[in-house]
């Protein structure tokens, strides 16, 4: 055996050995006949499954809180969000950031997802991006990392060196850092500065955490993006009054987030919006605050986009 094999086979069962370790990794031989159980019944068993998530999220839920104030602090001062992973937990990653511009009127660049080997692995996997540190570094690299922002490394395992790669980076930075995976004592979360571990148990397919762990993935990434922003100012109450009015619905969205904002006419909300060059925050504000178009981007402006405190202000 040449040492260039003997070192594969060492770290071929080197490996083998760690996974076995991982709970998110473990066999549950009680599933072993699924494949011979009916649809429905593979359905039911694969539902009572999934209605376990919410219940793993929960007892992280004031890590997450804490880990939400720490971004939404850092993003008020210009901050970015930006989550790293590779693939079910990249992708997931990448799917939030891309939703935040047209939900909350965000900048690209303001919330961003980097999945290991680039954007053609979100359709095909790419070999061995998931196993090198130096990938995530250098896709940092070129993001030229701040203080105020900050990199969530998302790992079913916690333990892919793409993620824990761009945790150590991101720390050694000085930007705020996230771990979060779905084992316990993971080097995700210890390399973190807020470590958040969603143990959601083995899967029903051994191994595949795209089911229970990508969904708690995507719980967790709903929490730190959604009220991050709620907690920027970008929703009033539960309404989406930054939402970017891009498409016919969003437009129809954006007149009905002014009626029920304010109540106002038909009539009233497109003299509003008309005036606010269909900015919905500002037309709130001129039919509640009544003010006009640029009275109302000015207040905005000088409440840092807080519609309750710019329209404490126009009354004031």
């Amino acid at each position: 055996m040449t040492s260039s094999t003997a070192d594969a086979s060492s770290n071929y069962h080197s490996l083998r050995a760690e996974l076995e370790t991982l709970t998110t990794e473990a066999f549950r031989p009680e599933l072993s006949q699924i494949d011979r159980l009916s649809t429905l019944e593979i359905a039911k068993i694969m539902n009572a499954e999934d209605a376990t998530v919410p219940t793993a999220v929960a007892t992280q839920l004031p890590r997450i809180a804490a880990a939400i104030d720490a971004v939404a602090e850092r993003m008020s001062r210009g901050g970015r969000l930006i989550y790293a992973g590779a693939g079910t937990a990249g992708r997931l990653g990448v799917l939030d950031a891309s939703e935040c511009p047209p939900t909350f009127n965000t900048d690209p660049s303001e919330v961003v997802g980097l999945i290991a080997g680039g954007p053609s692995a979100m359709v095909t996997s790419v070999e061995g991006a998931e196993d090198s540190k130096e990938l995530a570094e250098a896709d940092l690299k070129e993001l030229s990392l701040t203080p105020d922002d900050t990199v969530v490394g998302v790992s079913a395992s916690g333990r892919t060196p793409y993620a824990v790669g761009a945790v150590e980076h991101a720390r050694a930075r000085g930007a705020l850092t996230i771990g979060l995976s779905c084992n316990a004592h993971s080097a995700l979360a210890a390399a973190a500065e807020h470590g958040i571990e969603i143990v959601v148990g083995p899967e029903l397919l051994t191994g595949s955490t795209r089911l229970k762990a990508g969904t708690a993935q995507k719980l967790v990434l709903n929490m730190l993006s959604t009220i991050t922003m709620i907690r920027l100012g970008k929703t009033y109450g539960n309404l989406m009054v930054d939402v970017r009015a891009s498409n016919e619905k969003l437009r129809a969205r954006s007149r009905r987030i002014v009626a029920l904002a304010t109540g106002a006419s038909d009539e009233e909300i497109e003299q509003a919006l008309a005036a606010t060059d269909g900015e919905v925050k500002n037309a709130i504000l001129t039919i509640l605050g009544g003010v006009d178009g640029p009275t109302a981007a000015r207040l905005l402006e000088e409440s840092d986009g807080h519609l309750r405190a710019a329209l404490a202000a126009s009354t004031g």
